[in-house]
């Protein structure tokens, strides 16, 4: 609530100092008009609706037509920022652009193949969260990158050899059902 109050107490310092240099680059501006009233030639700072703007002071407020629980809305437009996010991991940390579709079906599976990597993530995350493991998406990424097998050839037998797990990733595979591998496996 204490940041809301600031962030309106700047935007009417800002609105006051625009006023003073005249009205004329206020009309348009939808940053500033609900917070303006107009009156013959003069334009002014509406003070009754700032006063009604304190009531929004720590709330989320969001207006839709949809029929779903208010619950369900507030979730899925606060999960919004993970569907962006996975865009923006498949263009640089997956290194998959620029991607050239050459008909309907690649770009079906490549948005198929996106959606399901992005339901897997929302389904961990889940899982971690009820257990209480607390560990930030980007971090257990790095830890899982961390945990890597290596093809070798040892006393004419070929095995994989596993390193340790880093941070969460053991967390991250038990809280999956994923058994852990066996430090060495032979081939």
């Amino acid at each position: 609530m204490l940041r809301d109050a600031a962030s309106r107490q700047a935007i009417l310092t800002q609105l006051e100092d625009k006023l003073k240099q005249g009205a004329k680059s206020l009309i348009h501006n939808r940053g500033y008009e609900r917070s303006l009233k107009a009156e013959s030639c003069a334009v002014r700072i509406d003070l009754d609706a700032v006063e009604r703007d304190v009531r929004y002071d720590g709330k989320f407020v969001l207006l839709t037509d949809t029929k779903l629980p208010t619950q369900e809305v507030a979730e899925g437009y606060k999960n919004l920022w993970r569907v962006e996010r996975t865009f923006r991991d498949e263009k640089s940390t997956l290194e998959v652009r620029p991607i050239y579709h050459h008909n309907d079906g690649q770009c079906i599976g490549h948005i198929a193949a996106s959606s399901l990597a992005l339901r897997l993530e929302m389904d961990l995350q889940r899982a971690l969260d009820e257990k209480k493991v607390e560990v930030s998406w980007p971090t257990l990424m790095y830890d899982l990158c961390n945990f890597e097998a290596a093809h070798i050839e040892l006393k004419g037998k070929r095995c994989i050899i596993w390193t340790d797990f880093v941070g969460s990733a053991y967390s991250a595979f038990q809280t999956a059902g994923i058994k852990s591998p066996p430090w060495v496996s032979y081939l």
